[in-house]
């Protein structure tokens, strides 16, 4: 008996528990009716916002209009306008996927404590939205705007109110250079860059980039002053250490004497796609007592070196800073960095003669193409390549030098290019010691070169004219 009456005592719990969530649910949905939408439930011309703030994860932001928008707590902070149109626009037109009216339980959907609550004032409008949960069933995040309802929306808020003031700063803007016409560099380096097309002035068909060096033009590498230029663009310019840069904090970071200045003049595209001359100049240094410390240690440059810098675009207020890397890319800036390595600078296919001086010899040799080979004619005879064409394209610079050679001379190269500016180039290779060799370009100590490479090369042209 007492086991049965236990039993009916638990048919008894079940059966009102069960009454109880029928009832419930009965309640909700004559209370709580959920609907397909799809209606404009808020619309805001964001041009007559006056004031816009937010709170999110305990941090709070405010913003006013005053002809452009302005942070409340310091109005020397730049604000990205095209940031806040942005952020207004979505309440243009907001639209519900669906509503759910006659709320009951706002907690249900998280709106009991928001995760982000948004007020907006336009004339005498002001609205408060408050963004709940996210339903993962529906994609969709709840929103409320203070009328009753709560609604599941599309166009989640919260992938905008995220944001924190360092969000919200309109930074500089790197250019993308279509075509620099001159860059200067001051400081570190200092020297200037003039772009002149087909001018004649390089065995090198693609140098466009001229500096005066010891008063005669020197080709810069093209591809070397392109690369520089995209560092520039690819540079993080959101780091900022300050937004308000006063004369004291230049000097702290540096920059009240950059150790480097970049100037370029360079064609840009306006909004209706026209070219027009625009102007850019970037001033970088290491952090002062950093470069002090490391110039009193005599600190070699290494990979793992810590390094602390900062850049300013122009004379804008903020100050960024930059990671090392970015740094010594920055500071690869001199003449030197950006000519061109290698001796021969044209393309080989412009070789018309390769005429050799070799221990007292000398040695006249044709080189033709065949089925994508290299052959050479020396005399009446035709040999393969036997590397020479590789040997001499490999000649480059390891350090250069406008030391004078005192070595004795290793090999002589007379280049004939089919080359109306530059019918030859003459390379001279003297010893320097046991590593290296010193080439005399056209006359002119040019650089220091393993020795090894000249003796592939000489050892090229040996195997050609004495098989």
């Amino acid at each position: 008996m007492k086991r049965s009456k236990k039993l009916a005592v638990l048919l008894g719990v079940l059966l009102v528990a069960v009454v109880a969530t029928v009832g419930l649910s009965f309640f909700r949905e004559k209370t709580e009716q959920i609907k397909t939408s799809g209606e404009v439930v808020l619309e805001i011309d964001p041009d007559t916002v006056t004031a816009l703030s937010w709170e999110y994860q305990g941090e709070s932001l405010a913003f006013h209009r005053d002809g452009s928008w302005l942070w409340d707590e310091d109005s020397a902070f730049p604000v990205d306008q095209e940031k806040m149109a942005d952020f207004l626009s979505r309440f243009e037109a907001f639209a519900a996927a669906f509503t759910i009216e006659n709320v009951e339980d706002y907690g249900q959907y998280g709106l009991d404590k928001p995760l982000c609550t948004v007020e907006l004032s336009a004339g005498d409008q002001n609205v408060t939205l408050q963004l709940g949960d996210y339903s993962q069933m529906d994609s969709k995040r709840y929103v409320s705007i203070g009328d009753g309802n709560v609604y599941l929306v599309n166009d989640d808020p919260l992938d905008d109110y995220d944001a924190t003031i360092r969000d919200m700063i309109d930074n500089d803007e790197l250019p993308s250079f279509e075509e620099v016409s001159r860059l200067q560099f001051s400081g570190a380096a200092d020297y200037e860059v003039l772009r002149e097309e087909d001018s004649g002035k390089s065995p090198c068909e693609d140098d466009v980039y001229f500096t005066e060096q010891g008063g005669r033009t020197l080709p810069l590498d093209t591809s070397l002053v392109d690369g520089y230029l995209a560092n520039i663009t690819l540079l993080d310019a959101t780091n900022y250490v300050t937004y308000n840069a006063t004369p004291e904090e230049l000097e702290s970071y540096g920059l009240d004497t950059p150790e480097l200045t970049v100037s370029a003049d360079y064609s840009a595209k306006d909004e209706d796609g026209k070219e027009q001359a625009a102007s850019f100049t970037l001033s970088v240094s290491r952090d002062p007592e950093e470069a002090a410390k490391a110039s009193a240690e005599d600190e070699e440059d290494t990979e793992d070196e810590e390094i602390t810098a900062y850049m300013r675009v122009g004379e804008s207020p903020i100050v960024y800073q930059i990671d090392g890397a970015d740094y010594k890319k920055l500071m690869a800036a001199s003449v030197d960095d950006l000519r061109h390595k290698e001796l021969l600078t044209a393309d080989f296919e412009a070789v018309t003669q390769l005429d050799v001086s070799l221990e007292g010899e000398d040695y006249s040799l044709s080189p033709r193409t065949e089925d994508g080979k290299t052959l050479w004619t020396y005399g009446e005879e035709e040999s393969e390549d036997a590397g020479l064409q590789s040997a001499l394209e490999k000649l480059a610079a390891e350090e250069f030098t406008a030391e004078k050679p005192s070595g004795q001379l290793e090999t002589g190269l007379t280049v004939h290019l089919d080359s109306e500016n530059f019918p030859t180039v003459q390379i001279q290779l003297y010893r320097y010691d046991g590593t290296y060799c010193l080439a005399v370009i056209d006359g002119v100590p040019t650089a220091l070169i393993p020795r090894s490479q000249a003796v592939d090369l000489m050892e090229a042209v040996r195997a050609i004219v004495l098989k």
